[in-house]
């Protein structure tokens, strides 16, 4: 009997997942059967993600230095690092236009009473984050020392000394080749080891699913269903006509086809809600199934895992639109253009974890006025919108290298 490809494994995990959530969702939190089945899921979903994160800093320290270093021209080089920069920073803008346009035309929010979230904000507290705090910590986690990155798994400040480390090696020239070599063959391996993982993928993504929609809390999806739609509506135009429509005309090639070698990344991303975790399957895909070169890859990819987040700054400027509407304050055209440049410079320093732009919203909300405590009002949804957003980041690198790739023009 011919055995399924991981594709069409991971996909079945994905419908089992769903399915069984749905069923203990019915069943309840207190019966025997789910209390069993969520401990099992959790563990195995655990180790799925444990294994995606001990090879992620190995592989994001490899492929973006082996990447940079293989960009053997300056200028080829030049041409990646700012065509890769502009891609990000345009197709986040075009996301929070999208989301903020959704949010002040359907206002979400407005007519509901704050007295019916008391409840949620009662224990919450909100750490008070003024911008020039948030711009010195951001910097200061930028550059620390590389072992010290690398133990405690600062990937922000391992993509950093990757980068230098890959420049130096170009620079270098010939005298640097034996550890061009090294760093080349520890890129290999750590791929090799990233094809074992992925063996137990569609078991960790079904044990992800069947735990996030069996915890799902219907009364409060109910209360906050128009914001859901907004937000979600809003992730599915951005990733299923805007960055398909780029990459179409940019790239040449068509959404089924980007579909079809995507998947496993975009489902893992679904999944786990980590851009970072999923970033091992992501090089994968992008190498393999996509055919991007591995020096644009292994350039562009890591990158954007850590500062290319076209989800999470739609959202964040969304909910800072409806955490407006539902205390009843309007904000000024002004006031959006500060949410609009806050969101995504807090996008851009948001870590690739679940659950991350919560930590960034407060920012965002402080940043025009509106209290930072209301973002427990979005809590009891993140986790589900959390699922749909960094699927969207993650597309959006996979976009980004395809369309990297086509721009930038070949060495002479």
């Amino acid at each position: 009997m011919k055995r399924l490809n991981l594709n069409t494994q991971i996909l079945l995990g994905t419908i089992l997942g769903v399915a069984i959530g749905v069923y203990f969702h019915a069943l309840g939190a207190e019966h025997q059967t789910v209390r069993a089945g969520l401990y099992t899921s959790g563990l195995v979903g655990t180790l799925f993600i444990d294994l995606l994160k001990m090879i992620l800093i190995p592989l994001v320290f490899c492929s973006i230095s082996v990447g940079v270093a293989n960009l053997r021209q300056h200028q080829q080089m030049h041409q990646v690092w700012v065509t890769t920069l502009l891609y990000f920073v345009c197709t986040m803008a075009v996301a929070m236009v999208l989301g903020m346009a959704a949010s002040l035309y359907f206002r979400p929010g407005s007519g509901l009473e704050i007295e019916l979230f008391e409840h949620a904000m009662q224990n919450f507290e909100a750490k008070q984050l003024p911008l020039p705090e948030f711009f010195a910590q951001f910097l200061h986690g930028l550059f620390v020392n590389p072992f010290m990155a690398l133990s405690q798994g600062n990937v922000l400040a391992v993509v950093m000394f990757a980068l230098m480390l890959g420049i130096a090696l170009v620079m270098g020239g010939e005298r640097f080749k034996h550890m061009h070599l090294l760093l080349q063959e520890a890129l290999d391996v750590t791929m090799l080891i990233v094809g074992w993982v992925m063996r137990l993928a569609p078991l960790g993504i079904m044990a992800l699913l069947i735990k996030l929609v069996a915890s799902q809390d219907a009364t409060m999806l109910t209360m906050l269903a128009k914001f859901v739609a907004v937000v979600i509506g809003t992730l599915l135009l951005h990733g299923m006509v805007v960055l398909p429509l780029i990459l179409y005309l940019v790239a040449g090639m068509s959404p089924l086809t980007f579909w079809r070698g995507a998947r496993e990344a975009l489902v893992t991303a679904f999944a786990t809600s980590s851009s970072s975790a999923t970033l091992p399957v992501t090089l994968r895909c992008v190498n393999q199934q996509l055919k991007v070169k591995p020096e644009i890859a292994g350039f562009v990819v890591p990158l954007g895992a850590t500062v290319n987040m076209d989800g999470t700054a739609l959202y964040e400027a969304a909910a800072a639109l409806f955490v407006a509407n539902l205390v009843g304050v309007e904000l000024s055209f002004a006031q959006q253009l500060t949410v609009f440049f806050i969101a995504m410079i807090a996008a851009l320093g948001a870590p690739g974890i679940p659950s991350a732009g919560m930590v960034t919203m407060v920012l965002v909300l402080q940043s025009v006025g509106l209290p930072a405590e209301a973002i427990a009002i979005l809590l009891p949804v993140d986790r589900l919108l959390d699922t749909l957003r960094t699927t969207v980041n993650v597309q959006g690198d996979m976009v980004g290298s395809l369309v990297v790739q086509r721009l930038v023009a070949e060495p002479a």
